[in-house]
């Protein structure tokens, strides 16, 4: 199906099924432990064996020898991969680190050898008997040593306008310095699969999020031709981005599945998922904003640095900054150093999550200047087009909106009695608030689906999308029974095969709205189908109700479509040039309430609200779970989330969930979330966009402002620990 005029009416828009708050039909699987997620995936092969990581012990140079003949004769034991023993793994495209083979270590726990023994233990208590003779060589892992001379990522500047002069001639502006840290998706499931062979063929059963994706690369790591790969990941413990590509587990079962000649499964440790997969890279970013005394932007520059290996990427913290507020004099760019650290890569929102923790700090900044509600400041500078290309229009943008009902629920002051820093208090407690605005782009990706109807009429879907916790199993088949007119108890969803039709996978908020309209698409075609099984004409207005196939006054079940068989149809979504011809975006206006002991220092958070904007939400239900765990997670990355760099030996020193800061229960209040009702008929027959990252982008600013306004000490380096504000606290008489 191609979408490439604006959608008109369809049968989503009865929302009888789709809209509707709705449990997860794999929550019970769930919660009672019986879905099977990659490294639980005992029936499927017969006499697996188990493999343990060897991480390397340096972050750079060369392997001079390595002897195995301790551990190849321990208990156990049936075979051991060496990375001298095999050529690089070839890089995708999309991996920059080499996953493994050969003896040049790039970072610090690069997988150099898999231990393949009967059981875990046996793996493990061999892989401590392996010695590794290192060259180990000088590396660079001090971001703020090398940030000065990173050169500039020339497709990444933006230009319009004359900035620099008009910064020098605004009536006020501010230019300050804000760093994030490097940080750790750190989710529950680690990076797991398991593979086995038959013949030349092998099938891996793994955690990824994107699969097609991970067939390809796979084949291209083993040599092999496409069609000799299978992968499979039908349940996925959480990604976050770190599961969008393929990684050294899947990799490594592989390889040393065909070398035994048995089942091999692997699971990273916990600290090769921090220091062997990817990060999100700490950034350094400087920003100046020029505007008139009435609040209204006229010179915008962003500019941010962060470190990589060679031939890494860049972590695009100015991609709002082109877009989100109107001005017309901008310069935005990146640079990109190189670091002898972990390979640096997406993580949830990436670039919006860390360029929206400067941009909207530096709002705040400005509005104080301004002697101005930060509110009404990010109203006066909304823009309805591309501030840029303003041929081109939001196909939806209620910003303002967001903003105004935010304030109006949080009880937020009125435009001249917004709150000041340092006005609050209850006995030792210091009390703020602060707020900003969200933003993330919404992303097209063609899609298809494969749906079958059985006598029965039972509606089975079948794609390779993938569900890493987001609800993906429950809206697919909400779409499924709203378009073929069936209960959601007759629809089964089957997911994340590389045998079914290429979905667009999960990552960067395009899951939900890109394969429902796959799903779509060929219910679409099914729906067809079954009416002209059941004699009705092309030209009949045709409704699929109440599981029957009705028109022209008359009505089928709609099993008997499928007669004794069934009726499949597939199809994909593809997209033609609406995204080009408009701007679409999610917004949100994000406030928080913050205390801080003025005596210790101690952040704690009192409550929190998201207002979305965010096209047709399809589950209300599993929607607010998504902007809630990202909410969360904004919390994280403003008040502890820090991978401590040991910048003499190049590894991440807290790589475990001991270790690695995370938010708890006991950190989060009650979070409440608002959805602005919005259908974008720009985006797919769904109307709908993505969520997930949008209530991640701009809480952290939300945080570190509302901290401001409870102390009136401004701390601009992430997070924001009691320990960068203890001594400037206020005193209490």
């Amino acid at each position: 199906m191609k979408f490439d005029t604006p959608a008109g009416a369809n049968p989503i828009d009865r929302m009888k099924l789709v809209g509707k708050s709705t449990n997860r039909i794999d929550g019970p699987l769930k919660t009672t432990g019986l879905a099977p997620y990659a490294y639980e995936r005992h029936d499927v092969a017969e006499g697996q064996l188990y493999g343990y990581v060897l991480g390397a012990a340096i972050a750079k140079g060369r392997i001079q020898s390595m002897d195995l003949s301790e551990a190849e004769k321990a208990p156990g034991v049936v075979g051991i991969l060496s990375t001298l023993d095999h050529q690089p793994v070839p890089l995708t495209g999309f991996n920059t680190a080499n996953l493994f083979g050969g003896a040049q270590i790039q970072h610090y726990h690069q997988a150099i050898a898999l231990v393949v023994a009967e059981s875990f233990e046996q793996a493990r208590a061999a892989s401590a008997l392996i010695r590794v003779n290192y060259q180990r060589e000088q590396g660079q892992f001090d971001l703020s040593a090398i940030a000065p001379s990173a050169p500039v990522k020339e497709d990444s500047v933006v230009r319009h306008g004359d900035f620099d002069n008009a910064f020098a001639k605004a009536a006020v502006k501010i230019e300050q310095t804000y760093t994030t840290p490097d940080e750790s998706h750190a989710m529950m499931e680690c990076h797991s699969s398991l593979a086995h062979w038959q013949g030349e063929k092998v099938t891996v059963w793994t955690s990824n999020q994107m699969i097609q994706w991970n067939k390809r690369a796979l084949a291209k790591a083993l040599g092999l031709p496409e069609e000799n790969v299978r992968v499979d990941s039908p349940y996925l413990g959480g990604g976050f981005g770190s599961k969008l590509f393929l990684r050294a587990d899947a990799v490594m079962a592989a390889l040393a599945a065909k070398q035994v000649g048995r089942p091999v499964k692997v699971m990273l440790q916990r600290p090769l998922v921090f220091n062997n997969t990817t990060h999100r890279p700490a950034t350094i970013q400087r920003i100046r904003l020029g505007a008139g005394k009435d609040g209204r932007l006229i010179a915008i520059s962003h500019a941010s640095v962060n470190g990589n290996l060679p031939n890494g990427d860049t972590e695009g913290a100015t991609a709002q900054t082109e877009l989100l507020y109107a001005g017309e004099n901008r310069l935005t760019q990146l640079r990109l150093g190189v670091l002898d650290l972990p390979e640096g890569n997406a993580m949830r929102a990436p670039g919006e999550a860390p360029g929206m923790m400067a941009l909207e700090m530096a709002m705040d900044e400005l509005a104080e200047k301004l002697d101005m509600n930060p509110v009404d400041l990010r109203i006066v500078n909304d823009t309805q087009v591309d501030p840029v290309n303003t041929e081109r229009r939001y196909s939806q943008r209620q910003m303002i909106e967001c903003l105004q009902r935010g304030a109006a629920e949080f009880g937020w002051s009125d435009t001249k009695n917004f709150p000041r820093p340092g006005q609050r208090r209850e006995g030792e407690w210091l009390i703020g608030t602060g707020m900003a605005v969200g933003f993330r782009n919404h992303l097209v990706m063609k899609s298809a689906a494969r749906v079958r109807l059985s006598p029965e009429g039972r509606v089975t879907v079948e794609t390779d999308m993938t569900d890493i916790g987001t609800g993906t199993y429950t809206i697919i088949a909400q779409t499924a029974a709203e378009m073929m007119g069936v209960p959601l108890d007759m629809v089964t969803v089957t997911l994340g095969d590389s045998d079914f039709p290429v979905s667009a996978g999960s990552g960067g908020q395009w899951g939900a709205a890109n394969s429902t309209a796959g799903v779509y698409a060929a219910c679409v075609k099914l729906r067809e189908q079954a009416a002209a099984a059941a004699g009705f004409n092309a030209a009949d207005d045709v409704e699929f109700v109440d599981g029957e196939i009705r028109a022209a006054g008359r009505s089928v079940p709609l099993g008997e479509a499928a007669g004794s068989g069934e009726l499949v149809a597939e199809d994909a979504i593809e997209y033609g040039d609406l995204d080009k011809k408009f701007q679409q975006s999610t917004f949100a206006g994000h406030f928080v309430e913050m205390a801080v002991n003025a005596y210790t220092g101690e952040p704690r958070i009192r409550r929190m609200l998201a207002v979305c904007a965010a096209g047709r939400i399809l589950n209300p239900k599993s929607a607010r779970s998504q902007v809630i765990g990202a909410m969360t997670m904004g919390v994280g990355a403003a008040l502890m989330e820090e991978l401590a760099v040991d910048k003499r030996f190049g590894f991440f020193v807290n790589h475990d969930l001991a270790g690695y800061e995370v938010p708890v229960h006991a950190d989060i209040p009650h979070q409440q979330v608002i959805f602005l009702e919005e259908e974008d008929a720009t985006t797919s027959p769904m109307k709908a966009k993505g969520v997930g990252e949008l209530g991640l982008c701009g809480v952290g600013a939300a945080i570190a402002n509302a901290i401001y306004n409870a102390t009136g000490v401004r701390v601009r380096d992430y997070p924001i620990t009691l320990d960068k504000h203890l001594a400037d606290l206020p005193a209490i008489a």
